[in-house]
């Protein structure tokens, strides 16, 4: 085959491809999720507050959506510790990891 031909096909696939997409859309069986449709940011996970323990060692105060997680991360992975169940006790919970670590 030429490079004309090989270019058009290539082409003629990736149309094909879009009326599928589109029609699987319109059906409501499909979706593009191509970011986060959030305020402010549009960041869904934040890390509120990180205590180094050692320098390999640390514990991480990370919010995820709307929850609030306390992990601790070490060479050989990352723990799940504690989900604070309030948001106000997860912002006083940080502040006492900060001093435990002054």
């Amino acid at each position: 085959m030429e490079l004309a031909e090989q270019v058009a096909m290539v082409l003629a696939v990736f149309a094909l491809l879009g009326l599928l997409l589109w029609f699987l859309k319109r059906r409501g069986l499909a979706s593009l999720n191509l970011g986060p449709r959030r305020g402010g940011n549009g960041r869904r996970v934040e890390v509120l507050e990180r205590v180094p323990l050692t320098p390999q060692h640390a514990l991480h105060l990370v919010r995820v959506s709307d929850k609030v997680l306390l992990i601790g991360t070490a060479p050989s992975g990352c723990t799940l510790l504690s989900e604070p169940a309030i948001k106000e006790q997860a912002t006083s919970f940080g502040q006492d990891l900060a001093r435990l670590s002054q």
